[in-house]
């Protein structure tokens, strides 16, 4: 008799905590994450969309960065991962933004844009000018300066820049880093207790448009 109310005091002990670790966590529209006020069908309407609105200038960006690589390795086949530099109304982030689309117009921006990132936040350089982005963009992809000419001075670099940020724009988006996902939800570290409880919030929002989708 002694033995089996000793087990039910144990069990009674340990069900708060079975009860506690099975919980998750849940997100609320308007308090962790917002709607954009223009919702825009990715341009993959095969994937799910998440995009990342940051700027180079932005520490906060640049803290992102290293939990982006890990988070983005684990990411399921059905969702397509993309950036879109916002220039912040700063006139030094525009030619780095014009450099990032010739970048990416090349197929050199994995290479590119973390050392832009490094050059800017942790050497210190302003990176404001063609000549200083030109140098760096021979320097971290191998490719040669008038390639990077070719590609800065484009016009599809400056369409895609253009694009960039009057998408930005309509999304309603006026702060760095945040992530839109599936053209329709989007989440900040305000929002979401900081940056690893952005990409927490990245992965609600992520299952929840693979639900809507499949409700369609």
């Amino acid at each position: 008799m002694k033995t089996f109310l000793r087990t039910l005091v144990v069990l009674a002990s340990l069900s708060p905590l079975a009860c506690s670790a099975a919980t998750t966590e849940e997100y609320k529209l308007g308090q962790h994450y917002m709607k954009v006020r223009q919702a825009v069908a990715p341009a993959n309407p095969a994937k799910i969309e998440v995009l990342e609105v940051f700027a180079y200038s932005c520490p906060h960006c640049y803290s992102l960065e290293p939990l982006v690589r890990k988070w983005r390795e684990r990411l399921p086949a059905d969702v397509e991962f993309v950036r879109s530099p916002h220039s912040l109304g700063m006139s030094q982030n525009e030619p780095r933004n014009r450099a990032f689309y010739a970048a990416r117009m090349l197929n050199v921006l994995d290479r590119f844009h973390p050392a832009l990132f490094d050059a800017v936040h942790k050497e210190r350089k302003t990176m404001a000018t063609p000549a200083d982005l030109r140098a760096l963009f021979v320097q971290s992809t191998g490719l040669k300066g008038e390639e990077f000419d070719g590609a800065f001075g484009s016009f599809a670099a400056d369409a895609g820049f253009r694009r960039g940020e009057n998408a930005i724009r309509d999304f309603g988006i006026t702060s760095v880093p945040t992530m839109v996902v599936d053209g329709k939800y989007f989440v900040s570290p305000n929002m979401s207790n900081g940056l690893e409880g952005l990409l927490k919030v990245t992965d609600h929002l992520i299952e929840r448009a693979r639900k809507e989708r499949a409700k369609r």
